[in-house]
């Protein structure tokens, strides 16, 4: 596959994966706790860095709480939905970046990668709310930030950690996006 050819299929995996992130939402019937708990913008913007690179899971992750912000009215765009996309923007770039530098690629380099984006990513999105909120003139308090980044999160954070791997074994088994180094010569994703 060309340089060009392999560009233009992680354009359109990018805009898969945009389009994923708005129709996602749906499922939890719209009501928000429900969404802030399965958190499935989330799932599309990792899946991309990890598949098309962390340029493409970066830039899905900024545009994608801002555009469904404007045409769905949720999230709220400030602050929940700019302070979103750094969170998501940092998830794709973290994923991708993490994975693709891995000494080997395979679950446990998979789960490791998946940690660190997703504590950085929360971290971000603490600093952001700090900041927005700050800004506004209201007050962003460990208690938010502990209920808002993990405690009201856990299903979310349980089903990424589920799902994902589970994505990512699929398409390495079916040769649609094989890991590219293992430990050792018989490729197994499992070390």
């Amino acid at each position: 596959m060309t340089n060009k050819n392999s560009k233009l299929i992680n354009l359109l995996l990018s805009a898969m994966f945009l389009s994923l992130g708005l129709v996602l939402p749906f499922l939890t019937g719209q009501i928000q706790q429900i969404g802030n708990m399965l958190l499935p913008m989330h799932i599309p913007v990792i899946l991309c860095g990890l598949i098309c690179g962390w340029q493409y899971g970066l830039t899905v992750g900024l545009i994608l709480p801002i555009m469904r912000s404007l045409l769905f009215s949720m999230p709220v765009l400030y602050p929940s939905a700019i302070a979103m996309s750094f969170e998501l923007g940092t998830y794709g770039l973290l994923a991708g970046l993490l994975f693709a530098i891995a000494r080997w690629q395979c679950i446990r380099s998979l789960y490791r990668c998946l940690l660190v984006s997703m504590l950085a990513g929360r971290i971000v999105w603490g600093i952001a709310m700090l900041v927005l909120t700050g800004i506004k003139g209201d007050a962003f308090t460990i208690e938010a930030f502990l209920g808002g980044a993990i405690l009201n999160a856990i299903p979310g954070i349980v089903l990424q950690l589920l799902l994902i791997p589970a994505v990512m074994l699929c398409l390495d088994r079916t040769h649609i996006k094989p890991f590219k180094k293992c430990r050792h010569k018989r490729n197994s994703a499992y070390e």
